[in-house]
């Protein structure tokens, strides 16, 4: 029988765990990269929820599937049978889902639409997930089944995050890359430490099924998340803090013996690795690259480049990028020179950045980075007369892509979905408006 595919994902979690360097508590992740392969360089093909998993689940980049915005505010898939589930079922597999999906509008009209034979649970409560998809795999299965359970932790939870554990000593942890060490930033990152390591445990309890059940090692097991950690200048933007994602693959077909792979890999490669493994037919639209030869040790890189988008979030914020080895480009569309607070969820972070004028922090149109000597991002190198040649490369590059892809950019401003829902760019919180314990700019 063709193994079983358990596709594990979560929200905002970025590379924030253990098996990244990071000192999280993910014990359970830890055990799967020690056992399957992770993929250190790994990213979304959006830093926004639903292009995010739209790009995963069809194998299309999320302007040419559709989905330019978030589900819940309006926008979708332009043809729904690019979903994965309709591929693996004319395959013989059944489909299920426990959990978080935010590719449709939920509840589902018709989850056949979507191409989920059964719905396990769509709350999004830890013990409800975590159940359902524990009490599926432990059924008695006659054929092979795919199925996806998500949690929307790390997501933040109002201003703080969705938890089962109360938040780590903040005295003896250290916040993201893009911030400063205060009180403020470190307590914020302790919920996101108990946050993650709330999701890790219910992981575990779904790998533990697998091995009880026996079908561990018939099993490919994909773990990862859809973009970064919901902090400053990580999610909802183009540096790698922002699209940069875990991506952890356990399983039968070489997916084990805990290797790390460095070759660049996008989350559209998923679609086409899974056929190959399956050795059925790839779908003609998929864009994305088989991984099986990095997996196999045949080649170092399957991309020469990694390209990644946002168009809408709960603001429309148009901007592109590509990444190679060494350079990274990101180019932006809307005209503003500064950020778009809007589209970061609130928390004691952002207030942070705030009360210190993040609001009227420059932002240019076109961004350069220098990866080897400025990994973090933060030195735009764009005008710097000695990278004259790699600034028109890389400009080159992004046109070529954007133009091989019919980027609805290509011809101005995206419209609105009808019906769609979207935010003031000059807001402070993603619902709009600003809250009272924030001063507003004048």
């Amino acid at each position: 029988m063709k193994p079983n595919i358990l596709y594990l994902h979560c929200h905002d979690a970025g590379r924030y765990v253990q098996p990244y360097g990071y000192a999280i508590k993910t014990p359970s992740i830890q055990d799967l990269a020690e056992q399957g392969i992770l993929f250190r360089q790994a990213f979304s093909a959006a830093p926004t929820c639903s292009p995010s998993r739209a790009a995963l689940v069809t194998g299309q980049w999320s302007q040419c599937c559709g989905m330019l915005g978030l589900a819940h505010r309006g926008f979708s898939l332009s043809d729904y049978s690019h979903h994965i589930n309709h591929t693996l079922r004319r395959a013989g597999y059944a489909t299920a889902l426990s959990g978080f999906q935010h590719v449709a509008r939920a509840p589902f009209a018709d989850p056949v639409d979507v191409g989920y034979d059964e719905i396990l649970a769509e709350d999004e409560a830890f013990e409800t997930v975590t159940a359902a998809a524990e009490a599926y795999v432990q059924r008695k299965h006659d054929k092979p089944f795919f199925l996806s359970v998500g949690f929307i932790a790390p997501h933040r939870h109002r201003e703080d995050f969705w938890t089962l554990y109360p938040p780590d000593d903040d005295r003896y942890l250290r916040p993201p890359d893009t911030l400063p060490d205060t009180p403020e930033t470190r307590k914020d990152m302790a919920l996101y430490h108990a946050s993650v390591r709330s999701t890790d445990t219910c992981m575990g309890r779904v790998l533990d099924a697998l091995d009880r059940g026996g079908l561990a090692d018939n099993t490919l097991v994909i773990c990862t998340t859809d973009h970064g950690i919901a902090f400053p200048e990580m999610k909802s933007n183009l540096t790698d803090h922002g699209i940069g994602v875990m991506l952890i693959l356990r399983g039968p077909g070489g997916f084990t013996g805990g290797k790390v792979i460095d070759g660049m890999v996008s989350q559209i490669d998923i679609f086409p690795t899974i056929c190959e493994l399956l050795g059925i037919d790839a779908p003609a639209w998929l864009q994305g690259r088989s991984m099986m030869p990095l997996v196999r040790g045949e080649q170092e890189e399957i991309n020469e480049a990694v390209f990644a988008e946002i168009s809408y979030h709960a603001a429309y914020e148009p901007c592109r990028c590509v990444r190679t080895k060494r350079w990274k480009y990101i180019r932006r569309f809307d005209g503003r020179d500064k950020p778009v607070l809007s589209n970061l969820d609130n928390g004691p972070s952002k207030a942070y950045w705030v009360g210190h004028g993040w609001h009227e922090k420059e932002v240019r149109e076109e961004s350069l980075y220098d990866l080897v000597f400025d990994p973090l991002e933060r030195c735009n190198v764009i005008d710097r007369p000695s990278l004259a040649t790699v600034a028109e490369e890389m400009r080159g590059r992004l046109d070529d892509w954007m133009r091989e892809n019919e980027d609805p950019l290509l011809q101005g401003p995206i419209p609105l979905p009808e019906g769609a829902r979207v935010t003031d760019p000059d807001d402070y919180s993603p619902s709009g408006g600003w809250p009272e314990h924030v001063t507003p700019p004048t």
